[in-house]
């Protein structure tokens, strides 16, 4: 087969890697093909001890735990250090899902700054790309230098979303100009064909439907094979579940079959 004419669907995570230039999104390929997953778990918990639970039960199965630090009402130190602890131990990168919005000046300092300190401990962060270039390069600023990410938000799960059309091109050519930070994207489809970007997909559960809020939800079969995308984010199918550690590891098995189907089709 001629090699110029594979696109990402069919070129291994582990070959991908080596295509990559970013530190971050060189190690998430690297722990994808490592410990055959694909899945991101997004532990969306309100207290400190529910999150470490939450990560403890998932952490063999996942690639990266997606957090939304300002939702915990106890937060303190101690939790960044044991999440970091967490992730060293079972190897997953930690994604903090800021969705950064404003001017590149406040956005810098929403990333460093704060209580939170987001760049001293998130590998990856989420962007909107609405406010232009210039949110990505006060953020690249500070996180390049010390091997972290960026995923452009290009496309939401959400019923009725935005962010469609001329706003996900620009999405996409705003990767394209700062593709040493920027990874790739939080993506209902796979976008580009540029084999580096990583394409994070959310509401994905075993089970297709509709949820509150008007999310929607499709398998990771129809995410991984049939839309493109790299990687699935799981969120109250897997943290609501009576053992979640088991439905966990139901989600790792789908989606690297369908990544395996993929590769093979």
């Amino acid at each position: 087969m001629n090699n110029s004419r594979l696109t990402p669907n069919h070129i291994p995570y582990i070959q991908r890697e080596k295509m990559c230039t970013n530190p971050s999104a060189k190690e998430l390929f690297l722990i994808m093909e490592k410990k055959k997953s694909n899945l991101a778990v997004a532990v969306d918990v309100t207290t400190k001890e529910e999150l470490l639970y939450q990560v403890n039960a998932v952490a063999p199965y996942v690639c990266a735990i997606k957090t939304h630090i300002d939702m915990i009402s106890d937060f303190d130190n101690d939790l960044l250090m044991e999440l970091q602890q967490l992730a060293i131990k079972h190897q997953f990168l930690l994604i903090e899902d800021r969705k950064f919005a404003d001017i590149g000046k406040t956005s810098k300092s929403q990333y460093e700054g704060g209580i939170y300190q987001i760049s001293n401990w998130a590998d990856l962060v989420t962007v909107h790309a609405i406010p232009g270039p210039g949110i990505v390069e006060g953020l690249r600023e500070t996180g390049l230098q010390l091997g972290r990410g960026a995923l452009l938000l290009a496309e939401m799960s959400s019923q009725g979303s935005l962010a469609t059309g001329a706003y996900t091109e620009a999405a996409v050519q705003m990767a394209k100009e700062y593709s040493d930070f920027v990874i790739g994207f939080i993506s209902q489809h796979r976008i580009t064909n540029e084999p580096y970007f990583i394409h994070m997909t959310p509401g994905v559960s075993l089970t297709e439907g509709s949820g509150v809020f008007r999310q929607q939800y499709r398998t990771p079969e129809d995410a991984i094979y049939r839309d493109g995308c790299d990687l699935i984010i799981v969120g109250s199918s897997i943290i609501k579940a009576t053992d979640s550690k088991f439905v966990a590891h139901d989600h790792q098995q789908a989606g690297w079959d369908a990544y395996k189907k993929r590769l093979s089709s």
